[in-house]
């Protein structure tokens, strides 16, 4: 695939020769090789670690890279706060362009294809083979979504799921439960939605349109695929994939369906949901705890509906290493990435920053029971932990789902048959392939 939008010409020229200098055994093919000798070096060292965690995250992170500082007192680890995730993309494309890196950086996972493809980061393989690292004890889904190209370029940091967050006191009191297949729907809407007059003053869920990663699954757990089998063509205008958007058009004009989009999209479902206005909204599972702060009402928490599938998307951010650093450097960063997602520190690191645990081990340890009492409706995604996927991994995802999330608009803004504006943004998505072959 050619190299394209994330990084420029520029930049990956300045790659490749940064990598062909680089000491520590690395090629432009990034045929990494995990120094033996440096394993156990523990001549003084310094590493800048680029991220994206908001304020509210920073009492964890402070408290992760002191005990870091504790087991490994030679390395220093800088961190650098960069921006959101767009923000901080850019500024490792300059960085390369620039050949003056950090050693270990966030990516948010769906850019994770487009930066490996261009032979930014590290594959981690060495290390992981090198130190014996026990994958299988990582949720599957989480981990493939750091990989790409059967490279391990990162693992599952700050991670998160979308869920149906529900008014459990409502649904309770109408004797209904969330829908676990889509033949449950149509009754659950029906129960729960209140019109007055003719018009609905309280839907039965919503589904924000304002980010793909919210219907992607859909679109998959009806059969579709967003891409052919080859990845080179689209495939979101078959009949399997228009059958999700085909469902939303009916239960929107039925009135049983919120479909947020626009400014202030996502404030204004929230608030409908903690109004009463709307039974069970679809978000990010790292929303739990402000909507159980904030709720007047019991909260719960169901895993999305299933058909033809069951699955719902991973969300959030990894941790990686930059390919251009050196060997030494690299060292430093692997020790540092492994210690942040070591099952060790998984329980307390997940609950500081409001994202989900990713060790099966950390999961079901003691402390993993004390966590899901503090926090039972999580039981909801770890009763389908396996079945937490990646988005599609196309280095082009983040400039065509531009193309299918206007369809989405343009149906919540003007209630336009979303059927046609489907094909025409196959088309459009089309186009952008070409580039990518």
């Amino acid at each position: 695939m050619k190299m394209k939008k994330w990084m420029t010409a520029m930049a990956a020229g300045t790659l490749a020769a940064s990598l062909a200098a680089c000491s520590g055994g690395t090629t432009t093919e990034g045929t990494a090789q995990a120094d033996a000798g440096l394993k156990d070096d523990t001549t003084p060292v310094t590493i800048q670690y680029w991220h994206s965690h908001a304020e509210a995250q920073m009492e964890g992170l402070n408290y992760m890279v002191a005990e870091f500082s504790k087991k490994y007192p030679h390395i220093t680890v800088e961190p650098v706060f960069q921006g959101a995730y767009a923000e901080l993309h850019k500024k490792l494309q300059a960085a390369v362009a620039a050949g003056d890196v950090p050693a270990v950086t966030n990516v948010e996972v769906s850019s994770l294809p487009n930066f490996a493809n261009s032979g930014v980061f590290a594959d981690l393989t060495p290390w992981i083979q090198r130190d014996k690292v026990q994958l299988d004890d990582f949720s599957k889904g989480m981990l493939q979504a750091y990989a790409y190209n059967n490279k391990q370029y990162g693992f599952p940091l700050i991670v998160s799921t979308s869920v149906f967050v529900y008014n459990k006191t409502l649904l309770d009191q109408l004797g209904v439960q969330p829908p676990q297949t889509w033949s449950d729907i149509d009754a659950f809407n029906e129960k729960v939605t209140q019109k007055e007059n003719g018009k609905t003053v309280r839907y039965a869920f919503s589904v924000p349109g304002w980010d793909t990663w919210y219907y992607d699954p859909w679109l998959v757990n009806g059969g579709g695929t967003i891409l052919t089998s080859d990845m080179k063509k689209s495939a979101v205008e078959t009949p399997e994939s228009l059958r999700y958007i085909e469902k939303f058009y009916k239960w929107k004009n039925e009135g049983h369906m919120h479909i947020g989009y626009g400014k202030g999209a996502s404030d204004n479902m929230r608030q409908m949901f903690l109004n009463g206005q709307i039974a069970m909204v679809q978000h990010t599972s790292a929303m739990l705890k402000m909507y159980r702060e904030n709720a007047g009402f019991e909260v719960g928490v169901s895993f999305l509906p299933g058909d033809k599938q069951r699955t719902s998307n991973i969300g959030g951010a990894g941790i990686v290493m930059m390919e251009q650093e050196d060997a030494k450097k690299k060292e430093a960063a692997w020790k540092f990435i492994e210690f942040m997602t070591s099952s060790e520190h998984n329980i307390k690191w997940a609950e500081s920053v409001g994202y989900l645990p990713t060790r099966k081990s950390a999961i079901s340890s003691n402390e993993g029971s004390e966590y899901f009492k503090r926090w039972p409706q999580y039981k909801a995604v770890f009763d389908n932990f396996d079945s937490v996927t990646p988005r599609l991994q196309h280095p082009a995802y983040p400039e065509f789902s531009k193309q299918y999330l206007e369809v989405m608009g343009k149906m919540a803004l003007n209630n336009e048959d979303p059927v046609p504006l489907m094909k025409e943004a196959a088309n459009k998505i089309n186009d952008i392939l070409v580039d990518f072959e």
